[in-house]
């Protein structure tokens, strides 16, 4: 047994060592991030866009009902918020392990010279200090690894309404455009029959007609994409809101989503508030430092204080002992020094510290990645919203001289043919301005998804809030603003 001046000793080491020991700090994280944009977009102050609730700006009923649906049915969304929940009720247990624990027990035992056997009971009690920084290391491993959770739940999110934007965009224009492929391949189909009157006249060559004939069945067999569009986007549809078919009202032709002109209240510091790529590269770095404290603390003894208290009964006595019941009581601090595994503790801590750093600069990465998703679909939407608008203007300009050549065969001044082919015009550029405001609309969704918008995860997701404790809680957002 230890005497009382070495247990002194001892306590007053390991709480020197405990002080020199304590986890290193968290590293800063600086952001790379721009002052400001480098795309300007024309914004229009009545029709502000928010990070959660962006797709509102198209001013779609059934999108924002369909946004809804998938949020609370997906599939997806569902497994990420299950995995988030595991982790947290992993999280919120993780400081227990330096509480004082007290276990029961019970074994047989027998004597070594067969002579007697014993019935042992007892209770063993044991509290781990936690010291030389490895309560601090697990601390932010578990909070590391709780901030990843939520991130991913969070990007699931993201790209679930991303997804469910980009197919109703799809599923909707498909169909306008079925509409309009169906009025040009009427039209073509119209011109090939006065053709062939013509024909019949001698008034034209056949090689007009079999031309004409050619442009019909081209424009017959360019109907096959936008019906194929139109079923991959209803199926897709259909699986990211969770269930095994289309809902039927999907499949009658209605309004395409158009944004329009909108304002982008948005900074640069949203971006590391909201995209969860950035906020799991953050989650990873802290993660990382846990690790690295906790490889740090191996280095040193673990410190514990243990007791004992152990009843025993001479069950089976050759030499007829005594049957009395017996008890012993043990306390005294536990300790478990490294000797010559050290030199590999040491290596595990260089290796841990190489991980961290790279982490950090996976953080960066992640900051320029997201900056660069930003700033590309920024350009994107510049570059369609300049495309709607020219052809809106080619359409308009066309339905123009279309009425003028509606007047010259009322009036007699021109054949029917000239106004089939003027329609035609019309209709195409018609299709043209209805992919053009597409491709401006999914330009806004992309620029939305880089910036991480969605909503925020309901309480009913989170589950109990995490952690109980206010230390934990506080070492939490100290640790947050360490990271910025």
């Amino acid at each position: 047994m230890l005497n009382r001046a070495t247990l002194v000793r001892l306590l007053c080491s390991a709480m020197v060592g405990a002080v020199a020991g304590c986890a290193s700090p968290v590293p800063k994280l600086a952001a790379p991030l721009p002052a400001q944009w480098q795309h300007a977009l024309t914004a229009d102050p009545a029709k502000p866009s928010d990070l959660q609730g962006w797709w509102h700006a198209f001013n779609d009923p059934q999108l924002d009902a369909l946004v809804d649906r998938a949020l609370a049915n997906n599939l997806d969304v569902a497994q990420a918020v299950e995995r988030m929940l595991a982790t947290r009720a992993i999280h919120t247990r993780a400081n227990y392990k330096y509480l004082p624990t007290l276990s029961g027990r019970t074994d047989d035992a027998i004597d070594p010279n067969a002579h007697a056997s014993y019935f042992v009971a007892g209770f063993d009690a044991n509290w781990e200090f936690g010291l030389f920084g490895r309560r601090e290391g697990t601390r932010r491993e578990v909070q590391g690894a709780m901030d990843a959770s939520v991130a991913d739940l969070r990007s699931a999110q993201v790209s679930l309404v991303a997804e469910v934007v980009r197919d109703w965009i799809a599923l909707r224009t498909a169909q306008q455009q079925e509409q309009l492929l169906t009025q040009i391949s009427q039209a073509h189909q119209q011109h090939w029959d006065l053709l062939k009157i013509r024909e019949r006249l001698q008034l034209v060559a056949p090689s007009e007609v079999d031309q004409a004939q050619a442009l019909a069945a081209q424009a017959d067999a360019a109907l096959a994409a936008p019906r194929q569009a139109i079923n991959e986007s209803a199926q897709q549809l259909a699986v990211l809101v969770g269930q095994n078919h289309p809902d039927s009202a999907w499949l009658t032709p209605g309004r395409q989503p158009d944004i329009g002109s909108f304002e982008l209240s948005a900074a640069p510091v949203d971006l590391l508030r909201t995209r969860p790529e950035i906020a799991r590269a953050e989650a990873d770095v802290l993660r990382s430092a846990g690790e690295l404290a906790l490889t740090h603390a191996d280095e040193y003894p673990q410190v514990s204080l243990g007791a004992s208290l152990v009843w025993a009964v001479n069950i089976a006595d050759d030499d007829n002992h005594t049957k009395t019941p017996g008890g012993i009581f043990s306390l005294g601090p536990i300790l478990n020094i490294p000797l010559f595994d050290w030199g590999v503790r040491v290596a595990a801590t260089h290796a841990k510290n190489h991980q961290l750093q790279a982490s950090v600069q996976a953080y960066r990465q992640s900051v320029l990645q997201g900056i660069a998703e930003v700033e590309t679909a920024l350009g994107s939407l510049q570059q369609q919203q300049q495309r709607e608008a020219q052809s809106a203007i080619a359409w308009q300009s066309l339905q123009r001289v279309d009425r003028a050549v509606q007047s010259r065969v009322r009036l007699k001044l021109t054949s029917p043919l000239d106004r089939i082919q003027s329609q035609i015009a019309v209709d195409q550029a018609n299709a043209e301005l209805i992919d053009a405001r597409a491709q401006h609309s999914l330009a806004y969704v992309a620029l939305f998804k880089a910036l991480g918008g969605a909503p925020l995860p309901t309480a009913a997701q989170l589950g109990s809030a995490a952690p109980k404790t206010t230390s934990s809680a506080g070492a939490a957002t100290t640790d947050k603003e360490t990271l910025r």
